[in-house]
């Protein structure tokens, strides 16, 4: 029996909702966003920690909510990984519809783009703790 396109996206989508890439938390963030969809409830948390050259060394996220938003933070988190901001800041919503990959409709595209949306937030976010050195306890003098 012959698999359709689309039972081969919903198989992948349930892939990375099951045994998600780098679900949890980035042991030293530098930038990080959380945000979520209010008419569903969804949260998706993502933590950068990226290098002087602007390269994003790690990607992980943390959230609740539906198999197609956590599925979906789990694909991009595993996208951008290596890349660079400037590659970040070019991927645009229908980039992120083409990785998720299942058609969806109107109100489950939301839940998909709800990670882009909050890497786009993250990106500009930077995490106070980083400028701090782990040697001090996190406890630096840096000034805003």
């Amino acid at each position: 029996m012959a698999f359709s396109e689309e039972d081969i996206y919903q198989e992948h989508v349930l892939d990375h909702y099951e045994d998600p890439f780098h679900r949890g938390h980035c042991a030293h963030p530098t930038h990080a966003h959380e945000d979520d969809n209010p008419l569903c409830g969804d949260v998706v948390r993502i933590e950068l920690e990226l290098d002087d050259q602007g390269r994003i060394k790690d990607a992980y996220f943390s959230g609740d909510g539906c198999c197609i938003s956590q599925a979906s933070a789990s694909m991009l988190v595993e996208a951008i990984q290596g890349k660079t901001v400037e590659e970040v800041k070019k991927l645009a919503a229908e980039d992120m519809l083409k990785l998720f990959g299942a058609r969806l409709t109107p109100n489950r595209q939301k839940c998909c783009l709800l990670p882009w949306r909050v890497l786009e937030t993250a990106i500009y976010s930077p995490v106070e703790q980083a400028a701090s050195s782990p040697s001090n306890g996190g406890n630096g003098d840096a000034s805003a």
